[in-house]
């Protein structure tokens, strides 16, 4: 498979994470009770294989491409490794209290996707590049459809993920939904 093949798949899927994420605000807005308790039911699942598969990209974009991620990259790796590890185990001893931390860990990687996306998109670096020189933060190694990037990924991820814990906090009665 190309990289070009790849950028075109990961691009329809940030499409289709951003379809459904609209979906789901409208539908935890509306307060649609019997399909918002299948969405907690399988939330922690989906978000395991949204983490890991990020995960996965990740480390064949850089391992097996050789792009070589830069440090904004690095600190949106940062929020979302982790979480791979933590719904597999949430998964397994099938605990939603973990809801909160996930939703914490995707605001920090939300927020520097969101701004990564903006550099990346023509935005003036407020903050100076964290790379060593070995990579640009400005530099595009994906743009789909006139607007989705690496950053851009990230932070579909990260909302979508954030929806689905909305959604298992407020059936599962925890605090803060």
């Amino acid at each position: 498979m190309t990289v070009a093949t790849l950028n075109y798949l990961i691009g329809v899927s940030t499409v289709l994470m951003q379809i459904v994420s609209v979906g789901l605000i409208a539908l935890y807005f509306l307060r649609e009770e019997t399909f918002g308790r299948l969405v907690a039911k399988y939330a922690l699942i989906i978000s395991f294989f949204l983490a890991f598969g990020g995960v996965v990209m990740s480390l064949v974009y850089s391992e097996y491409f050789g792009i070589v991620p830069c440090g904004l990259c690095w600190l949106s790796r940062i929020a979302l490794y982790p979480q791979a590890l933590i719904f597999f185990i949430a998964v397994w001893k099938k605990d939603t209290e973990v809801a909160l931390y996930a939703i914490a860990l995707s605001l920090f990687g939300l927020a520097v996707s969101v701004y990564h996306h903006y550099i990346q998109m023509g935005g003036t670096s407020v903050l100076p590049c964290p790379a060593s020189g070995v990579s640009d933060c400005a530099k595009r190694f994906m743009f789909e459809f006139g607007y989705v990037t690496f950053p851009l990924v990230g932070a579909t991820t990260f909302v979508l993920i954030i929806i689905l814990m909305v959604f298992v906090m407020r059936h599962n009665k925890l605090p803060i939904a």
